[in-house]
């Protein structure tokens, strides 16, 4: 089996929680879409929380590449968390990820199994951490203006983006989720 055959599996996986949960697909699902034998992906992925997990590592990923690319671009914090914003607008409205998988599994955490529960935790204290740094940071250049702690306006951003996906998803509207970040924003981003 070949590392394109693996990430066939990691796709369809992918694609699998993004439209069911976790719950909601099994190896047999995999198996008929990739159009492989269920013993084959158990040659990749043990247990299908280690390919869940694939699946989160990979969209972290995606992620940290897409925000150390608006870093090396020079943009300050308030163009770094606008490029994030637009990074998910642009997602969701060609559905190349729709709604993240982190929040998908986040929504199914109480029944998760613990190794990928831990995982999927530490995407959100991971994207914690950087948005609170961003708004500080944008807060130090004169770019952003808070009314609480970076810390809890970090959790309020986060859930602002998560809330905009959630909302574009359950009225079919893409163009609800720009309008709903564009909003926040507007009430952290100093005009220049």
């Amino acid at each position: 089996m070949s590392g394109s055959t693996a990430e066939q599996i990691v796709s369809e996986a992918r694609r699998l929680i993004m439209v069911r949960g976790y719950n909601g697909f099994s190896y047999a699902d995999i198996a008929e879409a990739v159009g492989i034998r269920k013993p084959s992906i158990h040659h990749h992925f043990a247990a299908k929380s280690d390919l869940a997990i694939a699946v989160v590592d990979q969209a972290r990923a995606a992620i940290r590449a897409q925000v150390a690319r608006s870093a090396d671009a020079g943009l300050d914090a308030s163009e770094q968390l606008r490029a994030y914003a637009t990074y998910w607008e642009r997602c969701i409205a060609d559905n190349s990820a729709p709604f993240c998988v982190a929040a998908m599994l986040a929504a199914e955490l109480p029944s998760l199994p613990e190794d990928l529960a831990v995982v999927v935790r530490a995407h959100f204290a991971e994207l914690q951490g950087w948005l609170a740094d961003m708004l500080a940071l944008g807060v130090r250049q004169g770019s952003v203006s808070l009314a609480r702690s970076p810390q809890v306006e970090a959790d309020a951003f986060m859930s602002a983006i998560y809330g905009a996906m959630l909302s574009a998803r359950a009225f079919g509207d893409p163009g609800r989720f720009p309008a709903i970040t564009e909003t926040l924003l507007s009430r952290v981003v100093r005009l220049h």
